[in-house]
Formats: C-alpha cells, sequence, structure tokens
C-alpha cells in the first residue's frame, strides 16, 4: 500500500527535483504543506522536516471522479518527504490500492497509470 525510496539528497534538492518532474509528467502542484513549520505555528515542537505535496493530473482526476464522485475523498495525490538521519525518504500511497477502496474495478487501470507517474516523479525526484 505505501511505496517509499530514499535519497541522500537534502530536501530542498528533493523539492525542487520533485516539482520539475511533476511538471514534466503534467502533474500540478496544488499545495505543499510544510508540517513542521506549522505545527510550530500552532505551539507545538515538532523537529523533523516533513513536506507534503498535493499533486494532481487533471485529465485523469476527471475520469476518476465522473465514474464516482465518492473517490474525491482520496483526492489529489499526496508525496511526503521527511528527513531521516542524514538523508531524505519519500512515501506515497499507491493509488491502487487506494481505488480498492471503491467500489469501481473499472477505474483500476487508471490508477495503475497514475500510480506508475507518480513512481517515477518520486524516483526522478530521488536521482
Amino acid at each position: 500500500m505505501l511505496y517509499k525510496i530514499r535519497t541522500s539528497k537534502n530536501l530542498q534538492e528533493v523539492a525542487s527535483a520533485l516539482e520539475i518532474a511533476a511538471q514534466k509528467y503534467k502533474f500540478g502542484v496544488l499545495a505543499v504543506h510544510d508540517l513542521k513549520a506549522k505545527m510550530k505555528e500552532k505551539g507545538v515542537e515538532f523537529d523533523r522536516d516533513c513536506l507534503v505535496y498535493e499533486v494532481c493530473n487533471p485529465h485523469q482526476a476527471k475520469k476518476v471522479l465522473e465514474a464516482n464522485p465518492e473517490i474525491s475523498t482520496a483526492l489529489p495525490c499526496r508525496i511526503s518527504m521527511y528527513g531521516d538521519g542524514g538523508g531524505v525518504t519519500l512515501a506515497t500511497l499507491r493509488p491502487t490500492s487506494l481505488i480498492d477502496l471503491f467500489a469501481t474495478p473499472a477505474l483500476r487501470m487508471v490508477a495503475q497509470e497514475v500510480e506508475d507517474v507518480i513512481l517515477k516523479m518520486m524516483e526522478e525526484a530521488a536521482r
């Protein structure tokens, strides 16, 4: 269900590379959540760097939402990156695992296409 890849790059290098890869594969970055900064803003100390990217390919999202609007609860796709002792881990929930939660087996192929691209984006960001 969870796909993870580790890199020795620093967080900013990975973040920059992910944004380039997203654009290359026609995914938009809808938002970036800096969890460390957000928690600090709320008065909670959290020492680990952690960014969560919300990414979306609007054409694929349209196919999914037209078939089953309940899937909007799992959109947009998220890619997390966090520091882990001298490197960065990128992680995402596999769209193929998420689509299985909804009674729409015809969308499995779309989920696989999206997953393939997201994993490529993550691998390129990690290189």
